[in-house]
């Protein structure tokens, strides 16, 4: 998970799921929210990372790469439910 220990990870994954489903306007609960955060920044901070971006292990750069990364997962899962 990300460099900021399990407490904090989850905290700011909520946070950054939260904005992130209010920017994408999606209507997930407070589990989805925090799964969506984490899972957001850990893919994005693996993507970043391959392209040489490594965003710092501390609250603000984690919740600016949760909350890009969990409004990416919320626009693929859009749109994987829009063909389906």
């Amino acid at each position: 998970s990300m460099g900021l220990g399990l407490i904090a990870s989850i905290i700011v994954g909520g946070l950054a799921g939260c904005i992130a489903s209010m920017i994408m306007k999606a209507d997930t609960g407070l589990l989805t929210n925090i799964l969506l955060g984490i899972v957001g920044a850990v893919v994005l901070n693996a993507v970043l990372a391959l392209m040489g971006i490594y965003a710092a292990n501390t609250w603000v750069p984690q919740l600016i790469v949760g909350i890009a990364g969990a409004c990416l997962l919320i626009f693929g899962f859009r749109a994987i439910a829009r063909r389906s």
